[in-house]
């Protein structure tokens, strides 16, 4: 067994665990999870939650998943991508556990599920405030800090990417991957040298505010992730984020009810799941934003209106006609994405085979593609 301690269940409740990839209180990913467990615990009745943090993917996690399905928790949430193939091991051996993993693309349709959600639609708008900071700023280039070479990191450079050449038709954008999820020092490291190889604007694709906190050191501007509370400095220009609570409680009614069933659970911005900060009911803008041009605010906010309305999906951000960076045609005009391009590498796994698939980048990013390993 691994030298975590595994939390106790309550009797008589409805008994929730969540598997964190950092601290609970990391200021990006990790916390955005834990807020969505404090408001399932505030706002489904009888419900019990639980957590255990800093768990690494891999076998430390597939024998912490076992040991809470033993202890007795009924609904068991992984919250990193390795997580993915250690709880379909474990949900082979434990039918009557639901068991959720975040942000993969495997399901056995029985009990474990796959859940994710659009946040390449605020990825896309964050990446027009940044083409419009740069533009402004008199310095076209942006950079973006990504994790791991997965089809989610490329989705959401690629997202950025078309939101920047809306604004900015000479905007580019440089690539630095730093193979970690959570790792402050790394994180400001790697956003130092984006922003002294020449980036205006940085976006970070791991936990840690650490790339504003850079920006303000050097006069620049920074674009957080994950979490609202994560864009606290003035040179944070916004922070992409996830609202997980009300669909964690969404999920865990549902698994109560009987009325869930684990598959493919993709939400867009309709869901109420996901955020751009200084734009959402209650926010102000932020000094980044503030003085941006009104054409581009505008054009935020009215295609904003419509993601969460359910009139603009991810399927939109990703329409034809789109162009990789090396002048092929990805998308033809009148063509768009389907599911199974967005989250995986070509072909695509059996019975899911995607067209398009997610390995290319999209004009304006000067970076090569990560080699892909079957």
């Amino acid at each position: 067994m691994t030298g975590f301690q595994i939390p106790d269940i309550e009797q008589g409740k409805f008994n929730v665990a969540f598997v964190l990839i950092g601290p609970h209180d990391d200021g990006g990913w990790s916390q955005a999870h834990y807020e969505g467990l404090v408001y399932v615990q505030e706002k489904v009745p009888n419900v019990h939650t639980a957590y255990i943090e800093n768990v690494p993917e891999g076998a430390d996690s597939e024998q912490v998943f076992r040991s809470l399905a033993r202890k007795g928790f009924n609904l068991i949430f992984g919250t990193s991508f390795g997580y993915m193939d250690p709880m379909a091991t474990v949900a082979e051996e434990f039918p009557d556990v639901i068991f959720i993993h975040i942000s993969g693309y495997k399901s056995n349709q029985k009990n474990f599920g796959n859940l994710f959600g659009a946040m390449e639609d605020m990825k896309y708008l964050a990446g027009m405030l940044a083409g419009a900071r740069a533009k402004l700023d008199g310095n076209p280039k942006i950079g973006y800090m990504a994790t791991f070479p997965i089809p989610e990191e490329i989705r959401l450079g690629n997202a950025i990417a078309l939101g920047m050449r809306k604004v900015c038709s000479d905007c580019t954008m440089d690539v630095r991957w730093i193979n970690t999820w959570h790792d402050p020092v790394l994180e400001k490291e790697a956003a130092a040298s984006l922003f002294d190889a020449g980036a205006q604007v940085v976006f970070t694709g791991a936990d840690t505010p650490a790339v504003a906190d850079v920006a303000q050191e050097k006069g620049k501007w920074g674009v957080t992730y994950d979490w609202s509370g994560s864009c606290k400095v003035e040179h944070c220009l916004t922070a992409p984020y996830w609202n997980w609570g009300p669909v964690y409680a969404k999920i865990t009614q549902g698994v109560i009810d009987g009325t869930y069933k684990p598959g493919w659970d993709y939400f867009d911005a309709d869901s109420g799941g996901l955020g751009l900060f200084g734009f959402m009911e209650g926010q102000e803008l932020t000094m980044g934003e503030k003085d941006l041009p009104a054409e581009v605010l505008t054009l935020v906010k009215d295609t904003l209106a419509k993601m969460l309305a359910g009139q603009f999906t991810r399927f939109d951000v990703f329409s034809g006609p789109i162009k990789d960076n090396q002048g092929n045609i990805i998308v033809p005009e009148g063509e768009k994405f389907q599911q199974a391009d967005l989250d995986q590498f070509p072909p695509g796994a059996p019975g899911l085979e995607c067209k398009y698939c997610m390995y290319w980048w999209a004009e304006g990013i000067n970076a090569e593609l990560p080699k892909l390993t079957q």
